[in-house]
C-alpha cells in the first residue's frame, strides 16, 4: 500500500514513517508547510516553538533527514494560504468577539487532514492512505457502517479531543498507527530505528508566545468588574484573557479572583470566586457526531472541555441534530465560549462534538 506520512518533523511521525516501512509499506513523506515568510508575523520571537513559528525549517531538515536515511520521497507542501485563511482568521475572529478558539482542532479538521492531503495528490503524489503520529485509534464498526474514534492506549497522550471534527470521509483515508502505543514506547521504538529526534520533547502548543504577535490589532483596555458589576480595575483588551484565567489579572483580593466571562459588548472581564466559575451545565452547538449517528435521546457521556481533562460525567440531552445541552453531574470550571466540547461514551470512543456557545446565547 502506498501510504503518505504528515511529518512534522517530531519522534511520533518520525516513527510512524519508519515502521510503515518495516510493514512493507511504499512510505512517502510529506511536510504542510505553514509560515509565510513574507507575511505579516515574520517578525516573531524566535524563542517562540509553537506548531505555528518560524522554526518550521529545522523541521523540515529534521523530516527531510529521516526521508533519506529510510530512502523515500520526501515533499514540502505549500500550506501557507489555506492556514492564513482558514486557522489564522478564525483564530482572530473568535478573541477579538470575546471567544477563546481552539486552533488545532481547525487545523487538523481543515488543513492537516484535508489540506495537506488533497493538494500532495493535486501536485501528482499517489498514495493509497494518509497516515499521521496522533494518539487516537480508528476502527470500522460494519454493523453501523461508521468509522470510529477512540483515545489512545495512552491516556495522558490521547489526542482524540482534537479530532473530533473529522468527517466520515476523512477517516476512511487515514491512518493513526501510534493509538496503541504509549509514548514511552515510541521512544524505545525510535530508538530502536535509530532516529536522530527520538528524544526530542513533544512539540507545544500551536504557539507559544503572546497571541497580540497575532492578533496585531490596537489596544482596547476596558473594565475589570465582579459578577455585581463593581468596577475593580482596567484590562487591556479582552482577548488578553479566557475564562478560568486566575494568574496575570493584577488585581487584589482576599482570595484568588478567576475569569468567569467576557463580555464583549460592555467591553468588560467579570471576575470572580473560584465557586463562581464552576458551571453546572452548557449549550455545544454546531455538533459533528463522529463515531454514531446524531443522538435525538437524552444519554450519559462523558465530556472533555480540554484536551488534558479527565472526562467529566453528564448527561447529554440532545436540541437539534447539532446542538445539545450538557448537564454536568458536578459543575465544571472554565466552561469557555469557543473552547471545544467532547462527548464519550464508556468505552472512550468520541461520540461528537461541538463549541460551546457563549452566555448571551443561552449557555449554562
Amino acid at each position: 500500500m502506498k501510504i503518505l506520512v504528515g511529518l512534522s518533523g517530531g519522534v511520533d511521525s518520525s516513527t510512524v514513517a519508519c515502521i510503515l516501512k518495516e510493514q512493507g509499506h511504499e512510505v512517502i513523506g510529506a511536510t504542510m508547510s505553514i509560515w509565510d515568510k513574507n507575511g505579516a508575523y515574520n517578525l516573531m520571537g524566535q524563542k517562540n516553538k509553537g506548531c505555528f513559528s518560524p522554526h518550521e525549517e529545522e523541521d523540515v531538515k529534521a523530516a527531510r533527514a529521516l526521508c533519506q536515511k529510510l530512502d523515500i520521497p520526501y515533499y514540502v507542501i505549500d500550506c501557507t494560504e489555506q492556514y492564513q485563511k482558514i486557522v489564522l482568521d478564525n483564530f482572530k475572529h473568535e478573541y477579538l468577539t470575546g471567544r477563546t478558539p481552539n486552533p488545532c482542532v481547525i487545523c487538523n479538521a481543515f488543513i492537516k487532514f484535508e489540506v495537506l492531503p488533497r493538494s500532495a495528490a493535486a501536485e501528482g503524489i499517489a498514495f493509497d492512505k494518509f497516515a499521521t503520529g496522533h494518539y487516537a485509534r480508528l476502527s470500522y464498526n460494519g454493523q453501523t457502517a461508521r468509522w470510529q474514534l477512540r483515545r489512545a492506549v495512552d491516556e495522558k497522550k490521547d489526542q482524540s479531543y482534537f479530532l473530533y471534527r473529522l468527517q466520515q470521509e476523512q477517516l476512511a483515508k487515514i491512518m493513526l498507527p501510534l493509538g496503541e502505543y504509549t509514548k514511552d514506547e515510541v521512544r524505545n521504538i525510535a530508538r530502536k530505528y535509530g532516529i536522530a529526534v527520538s528524544d526530542k520533547p513533544d512539540s507545544q502548543d500551536f504557539y507559544t508566545g503572546d497571541i497580540n504577535d497575532i492578533l496585531q490589532t490596537i489596544p482596547h483596555p476596558g473594565n475589570f468588574v465582579n459578577a455585581a458589576g463593581k468596577i475593580l480595575g482596567k484590562h487591556r483588551g479582552i482577548w488578553n484573557y479566557t475564562v478560568g484565567q486566575r494568574r496575570g489579572l493584577g488585581i487584589s483580593a482576599d482570595r484568588p479572583l478567576y475569569v468567569i466571562r467576557l463580555d464583549k459588548e460592555k467591553n468588560e472581564v467579570v471576575l470572580g470566586y473560584e465557586d463562581e466559575c464552576c458551571k453546572p451545565s452548557l449549550i455545544a452547538e454546531d455538533i459533528n457526531w463522529l463515531s454514531v449517528p446524531p443522538l435525538t435521546a437524552p444519554a450519559t457521556v462523558k465530556v472533555r472541555l480540554r484536551s488534558s481533562q479527565t472526562p467529566a460525567e453528564a448527561e447529554l440531552l440532545p436540541l437539534s441534530g447539532k446542538t445539545a445541552e450538557v448537564r454536568f453531574a458536578v459543575p465544571q470550571k472554565a466552561v469557555a465560549a469557543g473552547q471545544s466540547a467532547v462527548f464519550y461514551d464508556e468505552q472512550g470512543f468520541v461520540l461528537g462534538g461541538g463549541f460551546i456557545r457563549g452566555e448571551e446565547n443561552g449557555a449554562g
